[in-house]
């Protein structure tokens, strides 16, 4: 823990304050540009220049209590756009830590975030999100949509690399992953909004918005 005197728990009473503010329960853009918020606040209290954390050095508890407010403290993210990370690929987490801080995948939020770490530490917490049980989301399948779905994704031989969609290594655990993350990312492939992979770029190009959510749809199921 981050030591601060006069505190009954070692965690600075700025970043404390903005941890145990909690995200509002509903859901909507609202509810996640609060959590979004709160989190990019609460990392650069954590490690702006004059604070504990800076002196003291990256503290891996504190810094999870960050990535908590957006992405879940139990595994399951607090909107349906935002990715599960327990349970996904060490390495795959650890190359998107990179991608961000590098510039090679937008995101207001992340790209700040990610800038504040070494490789050392992007390790770490990689290491810690990767070791923890994957959530079982369960949506509502609609099979004509996961047939459809399916079909796409064997059109594009999409099970080339990724098998049975549980990830391996530098390929991502695609089963079970949130639906609407799944669709956003990969039309951020496709409109060249995400560039570290000319590979997706190229094959999200050729489907059409309808078949794109169809392949999200039947990921999500699995």
């Amino acid at each position: 823990m981050i030591r601060d005197a006069g505190t009954e728990t070692g965690m600075p009473r700025d970043l404390r304050g903005i941890l145990f503010m909690r995200t509002p329960k509903r859901k909507g853009p609202d509810a996640m540009r609060m959590a979004r918020l709160l989190a990019a606040a609460a990392l650069g209290v954590a490690l702006a220049g004059g604070s504990t954390a800076a002196q003291d050095g990256f503290d891996l508890e504190e810094t999870v209590a960050v990535c908590t407010a957006c992405h879940g403290d139990d595994g399951v993210p607090v909107q349906a756009d935002i990715p599960i990370l327990w349970g996904q690929q060490f390495y795959y987490l650890y190359v998107q830590l990179k991608d961000y801080k590098a510039g090679r995948r937008a995101n207001d939020i992340m790209a700040p975030i990610a800038a504040e770490f070494d490789r050392g530490q992007m390790k770490a917490l990689a290491n810690y999100f990767a070791a923890k049980p994957w959530p079982n989301i369960v949506i509502g399948k609609d099979s004509d949509r996961v047939q459809a779905g399916r079909s796409q994704a064997a059109a594009g031989q999409c099970p080339q690399c990724h098998n049975r969609y549980l990830g391996d290594s530098r390929i991502p655990r695609l089963a079970g992953q949130q639906q609407e993350y799944l669709l956003r990312t990969m039309l951020e492939f496709k409109h060249k909004v995400r560039l570290n992979s000319a590979a997706k770029g190229s094959l999200m190009k050729s489907y059409n918005d309808s078949s794109i959510e169809q392949i999200a749809h039947f990921l999500a199921t699995l």
